[in-house]
């Protein structure tokens, strides 16, 4: 059973920046799809970045060209380096893990299998 915890979170202002990262554990998913997903109070969530091994990532339009993942694979981390925060950036971030294929529908969260529980990033 795969266990995430995120970390990284915070306040900070627009323009500015923030690092994620979430630490996974309980083996078995060096070749999962490894997801951001997030969700502000009363919208949907949305799945932001993924990663699958060997090398697959796709980025929601929303934070294109202004948030990165990667993962170190040595350290069973996986991160979200955000740029540019925008005030529509505020949400609860989370980190996700699926055996299976990463989402094709970036409103589709609910379909990865784990699920971490979230760190606060709120931008002003």
């Amino acid at each position: 059973h795969v266990q995430l915890v995120e970390s990284g979170g915070g306040s900070v202002l627009a323009g500015g920046s923030l690092r994620l990262s979430c630490v996974a554990s309980g083996g078995g998913y060096s070749t999962y799809c490894m997801a951001w997903f997030r969700q502000a109070p009363g919208k949907e969530r949305e799945v932001v970045a993924q990663i699958r091994p060997p090398g697959s990532i796709t980025y929601a339009d929303s934070v294109k060209g202004r948030f990165t993942i990667s993962q170190d694979d040595a350290k069973n981390t996986l991160y979200l380096q955000m740029n540019s925060l925008k005030p529509e950036d505020t949400a609860m971030y989370y980190c996700a893990a699926d055996p299976g294929r990463c989402v094709h529908n970036f409103y589709d969260a609910n379909r990865l299998a784990y699920k971490g529980q979230g760190t606060q990033v709120t931008v002003s």
